[in-house]
């Protein structure tokens, strides 16, 4: 049997296999509003046979989105047209996850294809709020730091954006604390030069994620995943470190998070990234073997590879990006070369 193709449940919630949709930002809403691009592109991620369909960093304030076209959950709003999405991923037997996110001094830029800089009022950015004033490169803004009542009102956002997730259907909830976006840039030294509770040692760099992570789970079901992505390395000297991913992950398990979902770096603009074939799947190791679920992510593209990293015990979960975007039957055609009958949509059984 491939290990790959073997359900995963977590709390009361089973993944039909082992193969996830990373969030991947589309860059394709208008004021937060999800769009019929949304619904066709995760749909069909879904119909392709992913087990867990995630959106895109979906913002939890108007201030927290990586670009003015970005996805959104901070109004009540934006539930309805999400949870169309949702009852689509659900009824082609995925489950749907949604990614909570806050860009902090990230935030406030042009689409990729629009040149991916950082905007001015005048083109439509506004003001950056992160854990001190340090601007994220030349050329960024100069975030304002938050203040303990900003800090407050964070808290809040990403509670009311989790009650807004479960009114919409949403079945998994992910922390966005990676790629230098706000949680992140609270817990990296290079980002964070605050000499309050909230930086300098460990302890108060990791509270805010912490207290984040117990505010969303006293309000979303215990029979419902709570996940965390996290940046294991700024890949710099002096950044976090996968010693310190360890050591939060296992400070995150008595706040209720069932699962890291293992990235790197995002805050370090001169970072050198040795980015290769499952670059980052020692990281989800070191989690796993620490007894900590984990997801492996980046430039995992080949079934065989998906296979390996599952059965040797390295992570208990494989999210695809731009291999799922590339092909969103990826699944499907996995489950042929590993010899597992693939769960083909009837309407679909004449192709394979």
């Amino acid at each position: 049997m491939s290990s790959l193709f073997q359900p995963l449940r977590i709390r009361e919630v089973t993944l039909r296999n082992r193969i996830g949709v990373s969030p991947m930002c589309q860059y394709s809403s208008t004021d937060g509003f999800a769009s019929d691009w949304h619904l066709v592109h995760l749909g069909s991620r879904a119909v392709g046979g992913a087990a867990l369909v995630m959106t895109e960093a979906t913002a939890v304030s108007a201030r927290g989105r990586i670009s003015p076209q970005d996805l959104g959950i901070w109004d009540d709003a934006h539930v309805e047209i999400l949870s169309r999405i949702v009852h689509s991923i659900h009824s082609h037997g995925a489950v749907a996850g949604i990614q909570l996110a806050h860009a902090g001094r990230k935030a406030a830029t042009a689409r990729p294809w629009e040149g991916g800089k950082p905007l001015d009022d005048a083109h439509g950015g506004w003001s950056p709020i992160g854990p001190s004033a340090l601007a994220f490169h030349t050329g960024y803004r100069v975030p304002e730091a938050a203040s303990l009542a900003d800090i407050a009102e964070l808290r809040a956002a990403f509670r009311a954006a989790a009650l807004r997730s479960l009114r919409a259907g949403f079945r998994w909830i992910e922390l966005h604390a990676a790629h230098g976006y706000l949680l992140h840039s609270f817990l990296s030294p290079l980002s964070n030069q605050r000499s309050d509770d909230y930086g300098g040692s460990f302890d108060n760099r990791i509270r805010l994620l912490l207290e984040v992570a117990r505010d969303v789970r006293a309000v979303w079901p215990a029979a419902l995943p709570l996940a965390v992505r996290l940046s294991c390395t700024d890949w710099v000297p002096g950044g976090w470190s996968p010693e310190e991913t360890v050591e939060l992950a296992r400070r995150l398990q008595p706040e209720g998070v069932d699962l890291i979902d293992c990235s790197s770096g995002g805050t370090a603009a001169q970072a050198q990234v040795p980015v290769g074939p499952g670059y980052q799947v020692a990281f989800a190791a070191a989690v796993h073997q620490a007894g900590i679920p984990s997801a492996a992510v980046g430039l995992i593209t080949e079934p065989e590879q998906a296979e390996a990293i599952i059965a040797e015990g390295q992570a208990d979960l494989v999210m695809l990006g731009r291999a799922s975007l590339r092909d969103p039957y990826w699944p499907l055609h996995a489950a042929q070369l590993l010899g597992v009958p693939p769960a083909v949509p009837p309407q679909y059984l004449r192709a394979f």
